[in-house]
């Protein structure tokens, strides 16, 4: 996986698992992920990129995927949401306002109803 595709995963699932606030059981999800993609230094870059205004975090974020998702397939876009939703899954709830979060950023990435479909089952 290029650079900027690593940093663009792992800034979708610090912005997502930060949404209110990262607990200790979060940064250990985040951590494990970026161990499992090699991204340890793209989570630094994720996680300093939120902490520069945590408040715009997400306009920027979608600025940032726009840039650097734009070459990847609906299929590699919908597997980084789906990664980000069963990620969730692991602290044991999805709240309401990270499911809008995701379903905003599946509708920006053309993949909506795929994402939809993923989020019912």
């Amino acid at each position: 996986m290029e650079k900027e595709i690593k940093k663009a995963v792992m800034l979708l699932k610090s912005l997502i698992l930060h949404y209110h606030g990262l607990d200790d059981d979060e940064k250990l999800i985040l951590e494990a992920a970026a161990r499992e993609l090699d991204a340890v230094e793209e989570l630094a870059w994720a996680d300093h990129f939120i902490s520069e205004d945590y408040l715009s975090a997400f306009e920027r974020s979608r600025d940032f995927f726009f840039k650097n998702l734009a070459e990847s397939s609906n299929a590699e876009k919908l597997k980084h949401l789906k990664d980000v939703w069963e990620d969730n899954h692991q602290k044991g709830y999805v709240t309401e306002m990270e499911t809008t979060a995701m379903i905003k950023l599946s509708k920006d990435w053309g993949v909506e109803k795929e994402f939809l479909k993923v989020i019912k089952n």
